[in-house]
C-alpha cells in the first residue's frame, strides 16, 4: 500500500451534523480490531441521544472526517463527581498508527483537566494509553476486565477506588 501524505489536520468538538459520519467511521474504525464489542457506533450515538458526551472531538484533514473521541461521566464506587471515561476512539482505517488517535486523546485530556475535571479511566492497551499517564490501579475496577487494561490518570485530588460505572449508553448495541 502507498503511503498516505499527511494532511493539515484538525481537532474541534463535533458539529451538530457529524453524527451519521462519525456513527460510519466508528462502524469501520473497529470492523477489525481484535477487542471489539461490534456495538463501539452504536454507544457514540447513545451518549449522544442522553446527552451525555462530555466531550466529543472530531479530526479533519481538510474537510475529509479522520478520527473522533469521546468522553462520557463514569461513577465511582467510592463516590466523587469529575471522573470520565475514554472512549471510544476511532480513526478511519486508512489512517490507523498516524498519530491522529494520539492527537485527539491528548487534546481530550488537556480540556478535561482545564475544565476541573478529577480524572478519566479507559479500557484499553496498556502500552498505548501509558504514554499518556494512564496506569493500572488494582483499587479501581471494571468487572471481567483482565488486569492492566482498565486504567486511570488522576488530574487532581485523590484516586477513587472500588468498581467504576459507566453510563447506560455502554450497553447500547
Amino acid at each position: 500500500m502507498p503511503a498516505i501524505a499527511a494532511l493539515p489536520l484538525t481537532i474541534a468538538p463535533e458539529a451538530p451534523d457529524d453524527g451519521p459520519a462519525i456513527h460510519r467511521l466508528t462502524r469501520d474504525a473497529f470492523a477489525t480490531a481484535p477487542h471489539r464489542s461490534g456495538t463501539e457506533a452504536a454507544i457514540v450515538d447513545a451518549l449522544r441521544a442522553a446527552d451525555a458526551l462530555t466531550l466529543s472531538l472530531v479530526a479533519r484533514e481538510s474537510d475529509a472526517l479522520v478520527g473522533h473521541v469521546a468522553f462520557s461521566p463514569v461513577a465511582p464506587e467510592s463516590g466523587g463527581a469529575g471522573w470520565y471515561g475514554l472512549g471510544p476512539l476511532s480513526v478511519r482505517p486508512d489512517r490507523q498508527r498516524s498519530g491522529i488517535g494520539t492527537a485527539l486523546v491528548a487534546r481530550g485530556l488537556a480540556l478535561l483537566r482545564a475544565a476541573g475535571a478529577q480524572g478519566c479511566v479507559v479500557l484499553g492497551e496498556p502500552a498505548y494509553y501509558g504514554r499518556f499517564g494512564f496506569t493500572c490501579d488494582p483499587l479501581l475496577t471494571f468487572p471481567g476486565v483482565p488486569p492492566g487494561y482498565f486504567q486511570r490518570v488522576i488530574f487532581r485530588g485523590p484516586a477513587p477506588t472500588g468498581a467504576v460505572a459507566f453510563h447506560a449508553a455502554f450497553g447500547a448495541g
